[in-house]
């Protein structure tokens, strides 16, 4: 479970963030527009994809290959954009097995055609380290009792929620090929519904945090570190979302650090707790000019 601590301070700031959609909603667009790169960038880097964020948007935006790119990779980039970009432009009511598959088999076409927007079946078993995906025989009932569950579950957290159905999703393993990803996806879907911003999981951070979270959770049925990893991140797309919206000037957290007389290493330490309101933009921290250091001073 989120704790109560991180709990309140998303509540804050979904708060603030909400009243500000009505008025922001051709701003929320583009922005998402111009994150998806860096999005794509890091989901496909997680599942061990050699393009760098360069590559990614040289393919994405200026339209450019280069000829040692891999094929697979090219393609991997240009679905997985197709795919959000999919969920941007046609606005859904819900979480559905159908919606699953549909977005599976735009993920994996000319990749794996012949396993494309299905469920896994009969022989096909996968391995993923030490973990075996679920029997093949019953993934669509897992899957479908999954999504059932989420849509009934009112009562609980919505990040709470979210956060049981990555991590059950991911120990399913529903698909050949292509799981991470997905997963990844309907994360910021289940967020959009509820009118929050997408949170970036970043590649770097896939050894240290990401996958020990999912380990724990296929281990020993605990989802403390992976409750706590996602907390932290919305509180940063929170921070993002509001900051690139409402911030006349956004600088590097390390000028800002100089221009508050502060230490470079203490405003960066203060980023990665999220005790100030920074976030990362191509993998560096950022932050609002104007903000004033004594109202964080710990």
């Amino acid at each position: 479970m989120i704790s109560n601590s991180l709990r309140q301070k998303l509540d804050f700031l979904i708060e603030h963030y909400r009243d500000l959609v009505p008025n922001y909603a051709s701003g929320i667009r583009e922005l998402s527009l111009v994150e998806l790169p860096e999005m794509v960038y890091n989901s496909n880097a997680i599942e061990n994809s050699t393009l760098t964020l360069e590559d990614t948007e040289d393919i994405l935006i200026r339209h450019q290959i280069r000829t040692d790119h891999q094929i697979r990779e090219i393609f991997e980039a240009t679905n997985l954009a197709k795919a959000m970009k999919y969920l941007l432009d046609n606005p859904e009511t819900g979480i559905s097995v159908s919606l699953i598959l549909k977005l599976h088999g735009m993920l994996m076409q000319n990749i794996r055609d012949d396993a494309a927007g299905r469920f896994r079946t009969n022989k096909e078993w996968v391995r993923v380290g030490n973990h075996i995906g679920a029997n093949p025989q019953f993934v669509h009932a897992f899957m479908s009792d999954l999504v059932e569950k989420y849509n009934a579950s009112d009562d609980q957290y919505f990040l709470d929620k979210i956060v049981y159905f990555h991590a059950e999703f991911e120990n399913i393993h529903p698909f050949i090929d292509g799981n991470g990803r997905i997963g990844r996806l309907l994360i910021n879907e289940q967020l959009d519904l509820l009118d929050l911003p997408p949170i970036l999981i970043p590649n770097k951070s896939k050894n240290d945090e990401y996958y020990p979270a999912l380990e724990e959770y296929s281990n020993f049925n605990k989802l403390d570190r992976l409750s706590d990893f996602f907390a932290r991140l919305l509180i940063e797309a929170l921070y993002r979302r509001i900051t690139r919206l409402t911030a006349p000037r956004i600088i590097s957290v390390s000028d800002w650090a100089k221009q508050n007389q502060m230490s470079v290493q203490s405003a960066t330490n203060k980023a990665i707790r999220g005790t100030i309101p920074a976030f990362r933009l191509r993998g560096h921290w950022m932050i609002d000019a104007d903000l004033q250091a004594e109202k964080y001073e710990e």
